[in-house]
């Protein structure tokens, strides 16, 4: 059995098939590990969708910030940005959005193996230790299981939305708690060294307009055994300067490449993106 990692997919399902095909994947040995957003702002994000579905129990996916949109615009939440093109699902039937809801609910916010690989979509809050980070993920995937069980999705997606608080305290509650946790895992970037994150910056590091008290998340987070997987930065091109943090998002939606990673071994297949 082979595993695979592929970065941010964001509707790019040609080049999803170009690298399966080159990796001769097979679904009934191997696992491809989807780093989040498989929707949005490509060509083919129901196609992308389907893709992945149809790989069946090999496929692992965690839920991006583009994933979440998503439900939230099944859902009557927020109106669908055109620059997402989300136009093929949109003209699904109710039963047919009803059914992608469902199947959505159910991928969680994290990912972790029993080899000392964990996947998330944007990355680890650095002042978490990978167990607290796994309990939290849990926590959010229950809530929002429960929610779509209860017909409560909508209200969920909703109080998911805002940029506070920023900085994690073991008291937070409720909605808040939940908002937390969903950004750390699905929009973080920058942050402080006080714990407070910052969504308003997106460039490189090495950007000279980054502010001198930002840094990168995962500057802070302590090397150890375990390897960190996150897509969502696409600026990054997948430089982190470290073995143990891998950026898998290189921009594929922005025209530069979509990677498939054969783990453990390091091995990359590149297509080039749209």
């Amino acid at each position: 059995m082979a595993r695979y990692l592929v970065g941010d997919i964001q509707g790019c399902a040609e080049q999803l098939s170009k690298v399966l095909e080159q990796a001769s994947f097979n679904p009934k040995f191997d696992e491809l590990w989807c780093v989040g957003d498989l929707v949005g702002r490509g060509p083919a994000s129901l196609r992308s969708l389907e893709i992945v579905r149809e790989l069946g129990a090999s496929a692992h996916i965690v839920l991006g910030n583009h994933d979440l949109n998503l439900l939230a615009v099944l859902c009557g939440v927020r109106e669908a940005d055109p620059k997402d093109k989300l136009g093929a699902i949109l003209a699904l039937t109710d039963a047919e959005k009803r059914d992608w809801i469902g199947w959505l609910v159910q991928q969680p916010l994290l990912l972790r193996s029993n080899d000392n690989l964990v996947m998330t979509h944007a990355g680890i809050y650095p002042w978490w230790t990978i167990d607290q980070a796994e309990n939290y993920a849990n926590e959010v995937s229950t809530a929002l299981q429960t929610a779509w069980t209860n017909d409560q999705l909508p209200g969920f997606l909703q109080s998911m939305y805002g940029n506070e608080p920023s900085q994690w305290t073991d008291d937070l509650q409720g909605d808040e708690r939940i908002r937390f946790i969903i950004n750390a895992f699905t929009r973080m970037r920058f942050c402080d060294t006080g714990g407070h994150l910052n969504f308003s910056v997106k460039t490189a590091p090495n950007d000279p307009n980054v502010p001198e008290h930002l840094v990168p998340w995962f500057e802070l987070w302590d090397v150890s055994d375990t390897t960190l997987v996150f897509g969502h930065w696409a600026a990054l091109m997948g430089n982190t300067q470290r073995d143990d943090v891998i950026a898998l998002d290189t921009g594929c939606v922005w025209g530069e490449h979509l990677t498939l990673m054969q783990w453990p071994n390091g091995q990359c297949i590149r297509a080039p993106g749209v």
